[in-house]
């Protein structure tokens, strides 16, 4: 079988390509597990070629992302407002337009030590944000805190789960994210706590 020759692409072009099928394979495997020879697989190229544009596979991760948070800043805001239905319908939007992108930063970065600061960075803002926004509502400043640190949490994973499960019913998925974060707020606010799950089990019994 005779390989075809790899097509010759402008170098920002060349550069893009790589910079995408190594965001699917960093998704997929995280850091560690993902060789230059993976991501040279998953471009369609000669390994050799990924040097032209990259130092080292530190180098191109980082450069993945930093894409993808160039990404995040195109659509979600500064939070100055608080943690909005627009903040929640802006990450959804980052999320799919490049849903490897989005798992890679919530998902995989966040285990790697070399890299975490700068997601840490980003969940810190919007924490605070979510903050300024939750304690209005929230008198007890201990509780606002909680809620404001799991509610983008919860958003976020909940973002996660909805790529996970194939993307259904997209037209509602803005409202089931904010329902999600609404379900951690109502429990910073309710005077009764006391809850208890279904029992499937018993009632299959």
């Amino acid at each position: 079988m005779v390989n075809e020759p790899v097509r010759r692409l402008r170098r920002e072009q060349r550069r893009e390509q790589i910079l995408t099928a190594a965001t699917e394979a960093f998704a997929r495997s995280g850091f560690a597990a993902t060789s230059l020879d993976d991501i040279a697989a998953q471009a369609g190229i000669a390994r050799v070629l990924l040097y032209r544009h990259f130092d080292s596979k530190t180098d191109l991760y980082l450069a993945v992302l930093d894409r993808m948070c160039a990404r995040l800043d195109v659509h979600v805001e500064e939070p100055v407002g608080g943690f909005t239905d627009a903040s929640i319908d802006s990450l959804l939007e980052a999320a799919v337009e490049s849903p490897a992108g989005f798992r890679l930063l919530f998902q995989h970065a966040l285990r790697e030590p070399e890299f975490k600061e700068r997601i840490e960075k980003f969940r810190a803002d919007i924490t605070a944000a979510a903050y300024l926004q939750i304690a209005a509502i929230v008198t007890d400043e201990a509780l606002a805190r909680w809620a404001a640190q799991l509610a983008p949490v919860v958003a976020i994973e909940a973002i996660n789960a909805w790529l996970d499960a194939g993307q259904p019913d997209p037209i509602h998925v803005g409202g089931r994210v904010r329902q999600a974060v609404m379900g951690v707020i109502g429990a910073a606010v309710a005077d009764q706590v006391d809850c208890s799950l279904p029992d499937l089990a018993g009632q299959q019994s």
